[in-house]
């Protein structure tokens, strides 16, 4: 759909969140006749924002107001199996998605990148590297600035880079990156698509399905499940974008890879960029993603020293393996962002020294069994604590020399504290969602940073 075609459409925004708000806003500006509603309550700053644009909407339920529109747009929070979203597919009316919308109004180039793991990471490591180059670049999406909120004011000279989440693909129609990088796969949010690995990768795969010759696809040739998928996307397709690759395990014929140590593109010719010792942000699966970045730069034009500087300087995201403090001997990292199981093992992949880590939250049909082998050879001790507190006991508790169980998060800090011995590492990488104890994994992380603190 084009902005011109809006006006005077009734348009039903579900979800009054971040996202919600902003799209709403969005479409309002462009005479759509806006309807918020959300099932719950509506955060403050959020109903000052409706209000001040004159945009109608309720709060803890949805009436039948909420199904009379010319199609929906709904939140990322917001499960497809919803009787809303449902009665209005069986109403046959259109169900988009925030970054779905946002696109009808972009002139600007797009690069979108998803993933299991590693999305922040790379995304804030591209928007630094196009800053470095000096390009305008507007950084967003599933990072907690919406598409929306710079949609329309991004130029045809600038640059948007967006983390997108499998949520945000399952309903888009039209929206098409001319740079799309698919980072790994692995089980997560198993709750949302009801326990089918198979529905959340092909949600996943979405992200290229309206590419074409012009575009690119950027995938990690390491990923078993992104390159077997990869391959299949290829075959279905006549006229797809072109593929790049990237590897720390070997050559591949375009994209970038690892040799001797040594980071080397080829795009059109082959340059060795660095050594990959010189990144500052650690472990394999951070080399992973600033390979990612590098081959997405250098195809926007970005100049291999600009990268190299950029590469170089990154310091990495909060609450990804960011060292907290080192007091008494014992190092205290915050991995609040580790949601899943996958992101705990590259977490205890980067770390060298004995773990102490505190895990749980609430569960999104976790299945611990690909860590178990890391945690019996680099825990000294499991902290349990949040909802899944006796799952993540009974599942890694035997692997480690000890378990405990914390009736707070702040005994769990405590707890934690009194176990570690020095040369050790508390690590809080939790595999779980914190919606059980905070409203985001961001609260979670300042909370650990702030109490680890005060020790």
């Amino acid at each position: 759909m084009t902005p011109g075609k809006l006006r005077g459409k009734n348009v039903t925004v579900v979800g009054a969140a971040r996202s919600g708000t902003a799209v709403a806003r969005l479409l309002h500006a462009h005479g759509a006749n806006v309807f918020v509603t959300d099932a719950g309550l509506i955060e403050p700053a959020f109903l000052t924002a409706l209000n001040e644009e004159g945009i109608a909407f309720e709060a803890g339920g949805h009436s039948d107001r909420a199904a009379d529109a010319h199609f929906l747009v709904t939140s990322p929070g917001v499960p497809s199996s919803a009787p809303l979203l449902q009665r209005a597919a069986g109403a046959g009316l259109s169900v988009y998605s925030e970054i779905e919308v946002a696109s009808w109004f972009c002139r600007a180039p797009v690069l979108a990148v998803t993933g299991t793991n590693g999305k922040t990471t790379t995304v804030r490591l591209l928007g630094h590297l196009f800053r470095q180059a000096g390009r305008k670049t507007f950084v967003g999406g599933n990072t907690g600035y919406p598409f929306s909120n710079f949609a329309a004011t991004a130029g045809p000279q600038d640059l948007v880079v967006l983390e997108v989440s499998s949520f945000q693909l399952d309903h888009i129609a039209a929206f098409r990156p001319w740079i799309a990088v698919m980072l790994n796969i692995a089980p997560d949010h198993m709750d949302r698509y009801d326990h089918d690995f198979d529905a959340y990768a092909r949600s996943k795969f979405r992200l290229g399905e309206n590419q074409g010759s012009d575009d690119w696809f950027v995938c990690n040739r390491d990923d078993r499940e992104v390159r077997e998928r990869t391959s299949a996307f290829r075959s279905s397709r006549t006229h797809g974008p072109a593929l790049l690759e990237y590897s720390r395990m070997g050559e591949v014929e375009a994209g970038a890879f690892v040799r001797d140590e040594e980071i080397v593109l080829r795009i059109t010719d082959e340059e060795t960029l660095m050594r990959s010792e010189e990144l500052i942000i650690p472990g394999p699966h951070n080399l992973h993603n600033a390979l990612a970045a590098a081959v997405a730069a250098r195809v926007t034009g970005v100049p291999p020293p600009v990268v190299r500087e950029g590469l170089r300087t990154f310091l990495g995201v909060p609450h990804r393996m960011e060292l907290v403090r080192e007091t008494g001997g014992v190092r205290y990292v915050n991995d609040s962002k580790a949601t899943n199981v996958h992101a705990v093992r590259y977490a205890l992949e980067s770390v060298d020294d004995p773990v102490v880590l505190i895990a749980g939250g609430r569960d999104k049909g976790n299945d611990y069994g690909p860590i178990k082998p890391l945690v019996k050879q680099k825990v000294r001790a499991v902290i349990a604590v949040g909802e899944s507190a006796g799952k993540v006991a009974e599942e890694l508790g035997p692997e480690a020399g000890c378990t405990m169980m914390a009736g707070s998060f702040e005994d769990a800090v405590h707890q934690a504290s009194m176990a570690a011995e020095a040369g050790d590492v508390v690590l809080l990488s939790p595999a779980c969602a914190s919606f059980d104890m905070f409203r985001s994994y961001e609260e979670r992380g300042d909370l650990f940073r702030n109490l680890v603190n005060e020790l």
